[in-house]
Formats: structure tokens, C-alpha cells, sequence
């Protein structure tokens, strides 16, 4: 029983590893790449703070990963309190 758990275990590991091999990943794919959570990804796209696809057709996020790795490596601020001063800001000139 313990060698089938085991096996359980070492098949979702390769899966978490190949779904690190996608060139296009969605916000699921970008959380499991990047360990950010899925609020912080959803308040960065808001603020238009990470680099994401551009089709204005489809409602769904997706992010090109060779240039999210390049992003990732250039120091962005990605605090919580920097992103909650950003929204606020966005939000108030949205209310005007």
C-alpha cells in the first residue's frame, strides 16, 4: 500500500513538472510556476503590473512563460502593501 502512495505521489510530481514545460500558461499554471497566490496574480493583471497576453477576445489571462521568467528575474515590487497602495490609487482615479 505505502509503494502505491509513493507512486501517486512521484506521478503528480512529474505532472507538476511537465506542466512547467507549457510556452503558454493560464492564471492555475502561473500560481503553480511561480508560488505567487492567486489574488496577487489577479491584482498584478488588474494593475497591469505582469506581462500577459494581449487577445482582447478571450476574457481569460494567459501569460507567455519565457517572458514571465524574464519578469520574474527583473525585481518587480510585489508586496502586498505596494500592490494594495497601487489598486487603491487605480481605484480612486477609476471614481473620478
Amino acid at each position: 500500500m505505502e509503494t502505491e502512495n509513493d507512486m501517486v505521489e512521484i506521478l503528480k510530481e512529474i505532472k507538476g513538472l511537465l506542466s512547467h514545460q507549457k510556452k503558454v500558461m493560464n492564471v492555475d499554471d502561473l500560481v503553480a510556476y511561480t508560488g505567487l497566490s492567486k489574488s496577487k496574480i489577479y491584482k498584478l493583471t488588474q494593475l497591469r503590473l505582469i506581462p500577459m497576453g494581449g487577445n482582447k477576445h478571450i476574457r481569460q489571462k494567459f501569460f507567455n512563460k519565457d517572458i514571465i521568467d524574464a519578469w520574474l528575474m527583473g525585481e518587480p515590487n510585489l508586496t502586498d502593501d505596494y500592490l494594495e497602495r497601487e489598486f487603491d490609487k487605480q481605484l480612486s482615479r477609476s471614481k473620478k
